[in-house]
């Protein structure tokens, strides 16, 4: 399209936006649903982080350098670790390594296959590419991953007599942590799954729209936003599955025996440093589950 249909929103477009969102929350305050503050305050938060998103790439594209460029990308992984491990209800401290080695592998690989192999950009750290690329593959790849550990984990602590069972009877670690796995991989997979399902029949999703508001031919926006939704569906699936290959093992001691570690304690200034920390066996058999430690 030659003639571009953008138009800038103004601080009273955003004012409103607000409002509508300061409406839902009173919507929930009288249903007493629990949600309005956190509805309100997340609002605000998203707003600034956007915002100042927002200036830091424009900087970003203006300098069009490559190592800045890859060291936002390396920020953002580092946030998305972080959000991760916040998100991931029940899993144990000490993991934060994992779910960055997990995270920093995928991500480039993922990001090598699209740009060098389906895009093939002129430059391969063009800013206005490969800044938003990251931030959407990163965005599922969070929720994905965090859905997934919460699931395992649970699992894991749901069957116990069954693993316990599995072991004594001479299964491997492996074949014990196999059904939670592939639960948690599954359940991961269902919101993915659904985003192509309903992609161009039920909704025009968030990228193939932006482009089609500044003006771009429908057609190749399409193009792109289906990429993209291939990207997105391959990642969390080998995301969420290389994770989980590194930390099945954490609910097993050295010699083959069911121990899952406890949870790791809501974040704070003083728990910060326990999240790098494995938790020691003392606090397993403690914490723990391990349905045979009663019998001790």
């Amino acid at each position: 399209m030659s003639t571009s249909t953008y138009t800038v929103i103004d601080v009273w477009g955003l004012v409103f936006a607000m409002l509508m969102v300061c409406a839902a929350a009173g919507i929930s305050m009288a249903m007493k649903l629990g949600v309005g503050k956190s509805l309100v305050w997340n609002s605000i938060r998203s707003l600034v982080q956007l915002l100042a998103m927002g200036v830091v790439i424009e900087y970003v594209i203006k300098l069009n350098n490559a190592w800045i460029t890859i060291g936002l990308i390396c920020l953002m992984v580092l946030a998305a670790t972080e959000i991760t491990m916040n998100r991931a209800k029940g899993a144990p401290s000490g993991m934060v390594g994992i779910v960055l080695l997990s995270l920093a592998i995928t991500m480039l690989l993922m990001l090598t296959l699209v740009t060098e192999v389906i895009i093939r950009p002129k430059n391969w750290a063009l800013p206005e590419l490969i800044i938003p690329l990251t931030g959407m593959l990163l965005g599922n790849a969070v929720s994905t991953l965090a859905l997934g550990m919460s699931r395992f984990f649970d699992s894991m602590r749901e069957r116990a007599n069954d693993i316990q069972t599995m072991l004594a009877l001479g299964a491997s670690p492996w074949e014990a942590a196999r059904p939670s796995i592939r639960s948690s991989v599954r359940l991961g997979l269902l919101p993915t799954i659904a985003k192509l399902e309903t992609a161009g029949i039920v909704t025009i999703p968030g990228m193939m729209s932006g482009q089609i508001i500044s003006g771009e031919n429908p057609f190749e926006a399409a193009k792109y936003q289906f990429v993209l939704l291939t990207a997105i569906a391959a990642l969390t699936l080998v995301a969420d599955a290389v994770t989980l290959l590194f930390i099945y093992k954490r609910c097993f001691t050295s010699y083959d025996r069911y121990l899952v570690p406890p949870p790791a304690p809501q974040l704070t200034l003083k728990t910060f440093g326990s999240l790098f920390r494995k938790a020691s066996r003392k606090e397993m058999l403690e914490e723990g589950t391990d349905g045979a430690r009663k019998s001790e």
